[in-house]
């Protein structure tokens, strides 16, 4: 093979992504592993390489065809010396990751928060595929967010630019949250931070309630068990959601008024709430925005291929600046698209 590649690591709390990739953007080969966590994560980056040589020798790779690793990692990262400060699914506190997988493998690697380079890859194969300034969020188990100005990602002064998930929204009674603060927007529009509201609801609130009835079958409740009640015209599960709109809807608001964005992303697994969450988003982001910031408040929503998904987040590890950079968080669902709140990536020649 003449092509030189590049392999992008999606570094996960449960599963480890892995894929080649040229440069173009597409997906040779992909695979996965599980995340061994036991002792604090110090299997990982062995289990990495042992699964990129594994597959090297089966393709018949030889090594001066790749030019490096790019890896995406969850938690507080130093992109510049590939350093996790702390990374609380995975184990990890101070920990090397740049030095310790390149130990193990023999290639240059370059770490970076899975965040970022969710908003790198989209704003370069994405659905905000020419926006040069860029905000995106992902909601999950937590709330994720890189940004992008002039078509770079913003690290900042010790890497931890761009972190809207830990901006404090309740400044007074808030939850703790797994940084080490309390009301962080992580803690109410996360999909365990919409639990927690709903069950919140719940325990000071007798009336009847969809939601309660799940509760009580099942036990326990999830945000999409919230989502889907308050489809179902359940009025104590669309205030929890209104809730957890309002505090999203100003966190993007006071974060797009530091770089008004051309667009705004939203991914993650709760964004597949799809106009539910929508709707209340946009109207509490316009609400606490300029309208010079908000701009057209047109709504899209727009739906790909797995497959697609895939090739456009492994992507995204090996375009900055021609050097493999990392990957993002586990696939999100398809993006959902407002105003200025879009998926987009630039593709970064070398």
């Amino acid at each position: 093979m003449n092509e030189m590649l590049n392999i992008g690591v999606d570094l996960g709390g449960t599963t480890i992504k892995m894929a080649f990739i040229d440069d173009s953007g597409k997906v040779i080969e992909k695979w996965n592993i599980k995340t061994d966590t036991a002792g604090n994560g110090k299997n990982i980056t062995r289990d990495i390489g042992h699964a990129i040589a594994q597959k090297m020798a089966e393709h018949q790779f030889r090594r001066t065809e790749i030019r490096g690793i790019g890896i995406g990692a969850p938690g507080f990262i130093d992109m510049r010396a590939g350093f996790i400060y702390r990374a609380v699914n995975i184990g990890w506190e101070n920990y090397p990751l740049k030095e310790a997988l390149e130990r193990q493998t023999g290639f240059p690697v370059i770490v970076d928060n899975d965040a970022n380079i969710a908003a790198f890859g989209e704003m370069w194969l994405g659905a905000g595929k020419g926006a040069n300034d860029l905000i995106c969020v992902t909601l999950g188990t937590g709330v994720g967010s890189g940004i992008i100005i002039n078509g770079d990602i913003v690290h900042g002064a010790s890497g931890m630019a761009g972190e809207i998930g830990h901006m404090t929204v309740i400044p007074k009674g808030g939850a703790a949250c797994n940084c080490g603060k309390t009301g962080c927007l992580e803690t109410v529009s996360s999909a365990t931070g919409i639990r927690r509201l709903a069950l919140e609801a719940l325990g000071y609130n007798d009336s009847e309630s969809i939601l309660r009835a799940v509760f009580e079958e099942k036990g326990d409740i999830s945000a999409e068990d919230v989502f889907n009640c308050a489809k179902k015209g359940d009025s104590l599960s669309a205030a929890v959601v209104d809730k957890a709109a309002c505090y999203l809807g100003y966190a993007l608001a006071a974060a797009s008024m530091v770089n008004n964005p051309d667009k705004v992303v939203l991914g993650g697994g709760v964004s597949q709430a799809g106009d539910m969450l929508l709707r209340p988003v946009i109207h509490y982001f316009k609400r606490y925005s300029l309208p010079k910031v908000f701009g057209r408040s047109d709504c899209d929503r727009k739906v790909r291929k797995r497959r697609r998904r895939d090739r456009r987040r492994l992507a995204g590890q090996n375009k900055d600046h021609g050097s493999p950079s990392g990957l993002t968080r586990p696939l999100a669902p398809p993006p959902h698209i407002f105003n200025g709140i879009h998926h987009r990536m630039k593709d970064k020649q070398a």
